[in-house]
Order: C-alpha cells, then sequence, then structure tokens
C-alpha cells in the first residue's frame, strides 16, 4: 500500500486501486467528492491502463466510525476514473472499503483516506475566540432566562404572606431560584461543550 497527495494506492494482482477527496484537504461542512482510479498494468513496466466499468461488479462504501455509506459511484470521462459526491459532516477519520468482483478477482478491502478538517485549517485571515464568544453568548441567553424565571417567580409570590398554612414561602421562594440557577448552570455547562467538540 502506498500512498501520495493525500491518495491511497492498494495493489490486487495486476490492478491497482487509489481512493482520496477531490479537493484536499477535505474539510467538514464543504461539498467534496471521494475519487478511485482503478488501472491494470500494461505491457510495459510503468504502463497503466484504466479499467472501464470497475463499480459494475463492485461497491463502494464509505466509513466514518460506526457509520456508513453506500457511495453511488459516477465514472469520470477518463478510462478507470470514478467519483461520488459526498458533503463530510464531522471532522475524523474515513475509509473506503470496496467488496465484489474486478473483472472476475475477488475484492474485499478497505482504504484509509485523508481525515477530514475542520474549518480553521482553510480559515483566513483566522478567527480568534470565535468559540469563546459563541460560549459568552449561550451564557448571556441562559442568564436572562433565569433572570425571567426569577421576575417571574417573584411577581407570582409577591402577593402572598410569608406564612399560608404552615408553609414558608420565603423558604420555597429560595428554592426555587436555587433549583432554576442549577437548571441554568446544566444548561450553560452543555451549551460550552457542545461548542468545544466542533
Amino acid at each position: 500500500m502506498s500512498s501520495a497527495y493525500g491518495h491511497t494506492t492498494i495493489y490486487l494482482e495486476q490492478y491497482e486501486i487509489e481512493a482520496g477527496w477531490g479537493d484536499e484537504p477535505p474539510v467538514v461542512n464543504l461539498p467534496n467528492k471521494i475519487v478511485i482510479e482503478v488501472a491494470e498494468s500494461g505491457e510495459k513496466e510503468g504502463l497503466r491502463i484504466g479499467v472501464n466499468s470497475a463499480f459494475k461488479s463492485m461497491t463502494a462504501t464509505l466509513m466514518a466510525g460506526g457509520a456508513t455509506k453506500e457511495l453511488d459511484i459516477n465514472s469520470d470521462p477518463r478510462p478507470g476514473h470514478y467519483y461520488a459526491k459526498i458533503f463530510p459532516t464531522k471532522t475524523g477519520s474515513m475509509s473506503v472499503k470496496l467488496v465484489g468482483e474486478l473483472n472476475g478477482l475477488p475484492v474485499d478491502v478497505v482504504i484509509p483516506i485523508e481525515d477530514v478538517e475542520s474549518q480553521s485549517i482553510i480559515a483566513f485571515p483566522p478567527v480568534s475566540g470565535s468559540s469563546s464568544a459563541g460560549e459568552i453568548g449561550a451564557v448571556k441567553n441562559a442568564l436572562s432566562s433565569l433572570q425571567k424565571d426569577v421576575s417571574n417567580i417573584k411577581s407570582n409570590v409577591g402577593d402572598v404572606s410569608l406564612t399560608a398554612g404552615g408553609v414558608d414561602i420565603q423558604n420555597a421562594y429560595n428554592f426555587a431560584v436555587f433549583g432554576l440557577s442549577l437548571g441554568a448552570a446544566g444548561v450553560i455547562l452543555a451549551i460550552i461543550a457542545m461548542l468545544r467538540r466542533k
């Protein structure tokens, strides 16, 4: 197996199969395509001949973690060149699995391809503090929501005497505010964790 320009080549008897991305580096949330080249060794050393109809009895599946997607393979005008449009939605490693037959030769291989990168790899000028700005906005929204809830509780409790039927309304109010605060803190932490994952 060899790798160049982010493409990986495998050898199956007289065939060379190369797989990779159409646009490199592959970037999350940008349209791209998986390109596959299938060639057969020619009569002269170093000569390769593109194989037509290579996917007549063979399928290609894109794998990312536990997720899989069977690719809709299209023929390129050049002999032996194939592609499948894809829109990568997560960063990380991916592989192409080929299964079937190539001119009578059984095929069952997994070809690793270049990792999908975040958009920061091509962003210019770099955006500094963008994730912290999002985190600050999320915290502001959560605090604003908490303040509205506290105001609603105050307005509803304001007309009630401090002790009604043996229940201390002030303690109930304090407990409600404490509960809302814990809930808001949980929401804020969840939002921050989600933003950091991206």
